[in-house]
């Protein structure tokens, strides 16, 4: 049972661990040379995941914590199109494109701001650089309900895509007016029936908590809502407010925000509804159906985490093409420019738009592989640890464990000489947990404004 009492205990600012490190380790000590031989290095027999950027929104969601580039205009899209298409030649000298394809994932921004011929002609584009996209590859794409038709969709089909996922965030209209995004149901709606017409295997929708005007009663209504569009898997959100980071969120009135107790109730109620509702938790922000892969996947110690959320296929190197986009290797992860001017120059000198990055130390990666299992499945294999990295894990990690013995006493976790495993509202403070792990958090620890909360 989930024992709510414990959250607000344990609400302090800390990593979303999306990486390990995380980006704020990322820097240009890491140089454009290292990163070229990495990639070039990096194994044939490793499949690939892809992940593009398309940046572009026609306006501003207060909310939104994503890099974004705000236009109407065709003649940006287009001209932002020629350079994925030069960067994607230039990657092409470097990294062995005929790996197996096992995933792609289309992220923005809006990716459906561009049309469907202008959607056609990307894919097209990237898979004539990338021809071996194995049978059951996982190809994705975020979608706001407000753009999207018919031909963009048919396209999507055509070309593989067969998961969607549908930004709601909430149907309140307040509460949509106060964060600049307007969406009625019946547009929402119709964006999932046409995915469903063109076979898409999972359709999914995100919601966040903690908006604007939000309370627990118009939150029921939002969940009432969007249970009737009976999407396979809900994502919900802790709104992160950083105004320091994201100037949009400045033009949110923090005194409507809910207050911890109304996002405490908000949260309880969530789980309560969905979970009664034929649903099952997939971590502290996921439900999914009994039968989606996630669950099999969490069974097998399988599931893994990484810069695009929760997923079944690991064992490959992501390489992100695009605007600030991010890849990760085996030992490094790289940023690109996040400045469209520093993106298109890097091009033009015939290069890979690389900004910064980080190249793992041995203590990194032993601690990204438990930071890492901990954050995916929830429950950490001691033996098999020990088997993989020869060393004895109480010793090397004994700070932890005093650090853990906490969560331990309040029955949030137990730990012994085989397992690590979180209880059910343990689960939902993995980023608690996996913060014992970080070498880096005493670094950030006096900052309150380096990281969001953790619940």
């Amino acid at each position: 049972m989930l024992d709510f009492e414990k959250f607000i205990k344990y609400s302090k600012p800390g990593p979303r661990y999306t990486s390990y490190p995380t980006a704020l380790e990322f820097s240009d000590s890491y140089e454009y040379n290292e990163y070229i031989q990495k990639i070039q290095k990096q194994e044939s027999s490793r499949p690939i995941s892809l992940y593009f950027h398309l940046p572009f929104c026609r306006n501003a969601c207060y909310f939104c914590g994503c890099n974004v580039v705000f236009t109407s205009k065709e003649d940006k899209m287009l001209r932002y199109m020629e350079y994925l298409n030069k960067e994607l030649e230039i990657l092409s000298k470097h990294l062995d494109c005929k790996r197996a394809v096992i995933q792609m994932h289309f992220g923005g921004g809006t990716p459906t701001f561009f049309s469907a011929e202008q959607l056609k002609e990307i894919i097209q584009n990237i898979k004539s650089y990338f021809p071996n996209f194995v049978e059951d590859a996982e190809v994705s794409c975020e979608i706001d309900p407000r753009h999207i038709d018919e031909d963009q969709m048919k396209v999507m089909n055509e070309a593989g895509f067969n998961r969607v996922s549908f930004g709601i965030q909430d149907f309140n209209e307040k509460v949509q007016i106060a964060v600049h995004r307007v969406q009625p149901y019946e547009i929402t709606k119709k964006a999932m029936d046409l995915a469903r017409k063109y076979n898409m295997v999972s359709v999914n929708t995100d919601l966040i908590y903690g908006l604007p005007y939000q309370t627990l009663e118009t939150f029921k209504e939002t969940l009432s809502l969007a249970l009737t569009l009976n999407p396979d898997r809900f994502a919900v959100f802790n709104y992160a407010h950083v105004p320091w980071l994201k100037k949009t969120m400045r033009k949110i009135d923090e005194t409507t925000l809910p207050l911890p107790d109304e996002k405490l109730k908000i949260m309880q109620y969530t789980i309560d509804f969905l979970t009664t509702n034929g649903y099952k938790m997939v971590g502290m922000d996921h439900f999914a159906k009994p039968e989606d892969e996630l669950f099999k996947a969490i069974d097998k110690g399988e599931l893994h985490r990484n810069f695009q959320g929760y997923t079944t296929k690991g064992g490959a190197d992501l390489i992100g093409v695009g605007l600030t986009s991010i890849g990760e290797g085996l030992d490094s992860y790289n940023q690109n420019f996040k400045t469209m001017s520093e993106y298109e120059e890097a091009i033009d000198a015939g290069k890979l738009p690389f900004e910064r990055g980080v190249i793992l130390s041995e203590d990194d990666l032993i601690r990204q592989y438990v930071i890492m299992e901990l954050m995916s499945n929830f429950k950490f294999d001691i033996q098999r640890f020990e088997k993989l990295y020869k060393v004895d894990f109480k010793t090397y990690f004994a700070d932890a464990i005093v650090e853990l013995q906490a969560f331990v006493q309040e029955d949030l976790l137990s730990i012994d000489d085989k397992h690590i495993e979180c209880s059910e509202t343990g689960s939902l403070l993995i980023r608690n947990i996996a913060m014992a792990f970080d070498s880096y958090m005493h670094k950030h620890s006096a900052n309150k404004k380096t990281f969001s909360k953790t619940v």
